[in-house]
Order: C-alpha cells, then structure tokens, then sequence
C-alpha cells in the first residue's frame, strides 16, 4: 500500500494516516492478519514523527482495525473488522449531520449527494 500525506492540509496527519489505512483495507490492499510497519519505521518512511504514527496506530487499535503485539508487531485485525453496531450507527448519524447540513447550506441536491456517496462507496467495491 502506498502512502501519501498531504503536509500542507488542514487536516492532521495521524488523521490523513488512518484514513488511508483504513482506505487501504476497505479497498483489500491489506489483508487480515497482514504486517504493517513498525511505528519507527513507518515514521521514517514517510519522514514524520514517529509520536504521529503512533497516535494513528493507537486509534486504529482503539477502533478495532490492527492488533498491536509485543512480539508480533502491528498487523490487521486478523478477525476482520467489527460488524456496524447501534454505536457504530450513532456515530456515523453525528459525523454526517454537519457535512448534510452544509451540503443543503451550499444547495447541494439530495441527488448530488447521494449520486458522490455512491460514487465514492463504489471506489471500495472489488473490481470485476
């Protein structure tokens, strides 16, 4: 998987790390039970502070996406991630109101929206 940070955005890095994490096992370029970086190394890759990678890996752990082994290392969460729950739902209700909110603010149609999140959700989808 490839890793790119956009170090001018507005948008901290261990956050921009974890979405493409994230991005990176939604789309099946990494697998359960797969190896990732060590936080060191990682951090050296990239060129940033290893205190940034740790704090994406410590919220993808939290968030159930890696496993974090003494012995082992970081790998996926070889069971796979955690099945959307009530909590799951709650959350994703209050992460979408405020960007709902503001699509219908800047007369965004329902249908556009709809039409860019099925656009996007058919990114994670596997290519036939």
């Amino acid at each position: 998987m490839f890793i790119t940070l956009d170090l001018e955005s507005e948008e901290p890095i261990y956050t921009q790390l974890k979405h493409q994490i994230i991005a990176g096992i939604a789309k099946k370029e990494l697998s359960p039970g797969e190896a990732l970086p060590s936080v060191r190394s990682l951090a050296s890759d990239l060129g940033i502070n290893l205190h940034t990678v740790n704090k994406a890996y410590q919220q993808l752990k939290q968030e159930g996406f890696i496993l974090i082994h003494r012995q082992k290392g970081v790998v996926i969460n070889p069971d796979g991630v955690a099945k959307a729950d009530d909590a799951y739902w709650t959350d994703l209700t209050v992460k979408l109101r405020p960007l709902i909110a503001e699509a219908v603010c800047r007369d965004v149609t329902k249908e556009d929206f709809q039409k860019l999140c099925s656009q996007i959700y058919t990114e994670f989808q596997p290519k036939e």
